[in-house]
């Protein structure tokens, strides 16, 4: 049970780590901003202006290598975008002079 619980922290926090990188940051050498910049006004664009929807998306893959089952990995699956979110909402209660 302890490695199911180990495998859930470490997605989490990768799901955040790389929506929110890849949403707010600008990366090494500009290298998201630019990425964002090249995606424009597209789908990959408003994807990536929306945590909410970045975070889903970055979730999926995470999720196939922790699941165990089909079931597993539509239940694991949301799991990791919302615990990614509930993370980016208390790093936004923050405030911008704690980040």
């Amino acid at each position: 049970m302890e490695s199911a619980w180990y495998g859930l922290l470490l997605g989490a926090l990768a799901v955040w780590r790389v929506s929110h990188l890849v949403h707010a940051e600008d990366g090494p050498w500009d290298m998201v901003a630019r990425l964002r910049g090249a995606a424009g006004d597209g789908m990959a664009g408003r994807t990536m202006d929306c945590f909410y929807c970045l975070s889903l998306w970055i979730a999926a893959p995470v999720a196939a290598p922790l699941a165990t089952g089909w079931l597993h990995f539509f239940l694991l699956w949301p799991a990791l975008s919302g615990a990614a979110i509930l993370m980016e909402r208390a790093h936004a209660a923050l405030g911008p002079e704690e980040h």
